[in-house]
C-alpha cells in the first residue's frame, strides 16, 4: 500500500500548480483523502479534504477560493489544484488517506515540495 504525491515545484507568486496523489494497493475512492502541508519550522497543517463517495469537500480558510481538491477515479488519483499561489504557501505537501469513519489518517504519501517566490 502506497501513496505517491507529485507535482510540486518552484513558481512565482500568482502562478498555479496541480499536485497529484496516486494510490497503489488501495482504491482512493473508498477513502477520505486529505492534503496537508508543513512549512519549515512550523507544524503540519491541514489544507483540504475530500470525503469518500459523499461529495464532501473542505478547505482551510487560508486556501479557500484558491485551492480545489478533485479526483480521477479511473486513474486512482486525487488532485490539489492550487491557483493564486502565495509565498506563504511554500511548504512540503503531503496527501493522506483514512478509512471512512476514522479520525486518524492511516496512509501518507512522501511529500512534494512547493516553493513560491515573491
Amino acid at each position: 500500500v502506497q501513496l505517491q504525491a507529485s507535482g510540486g515545484g518552484l513558481v512565482q507568486g500568482g502562478e498555479s500548480l496541480r499536485l497529484s496523489c496516486s494510490g497503489s494497493g488501495l482504491t482512493l475512492e473508498g477513502f477520505g483523502m486529505g492534503w496537508f502541508r508543513q512549512a519549515p519550522g512550523k507544524e503540519r497543517e491541514w489544507v483540504s479534504y475530500r470525503g469518500s463517495r459523499d461529495g464532501t469537500r473542505a478547505y482551510a480558510d487560508s486556501v479557500m477560493g484558491r485551492f480545489t481538491i478533485s479526483e480521477d477515479v479511473d486513474e486512482n488519483t486525487v488532485y490539489l489544484q492550487m491557483n493564486g499561489l502565495e509565498p506563504e504557501d511554500t511548504a512540503v505537501y503531503y496527501c493522506a488517506a483514512k478509512s471512512k469513519m476514522r479520525v486518524v489518517y492511516e496512509y501518507w504519501g512522501q511529500g512534494t515540495q512547493v516553493t513560491v517566490s515573491s
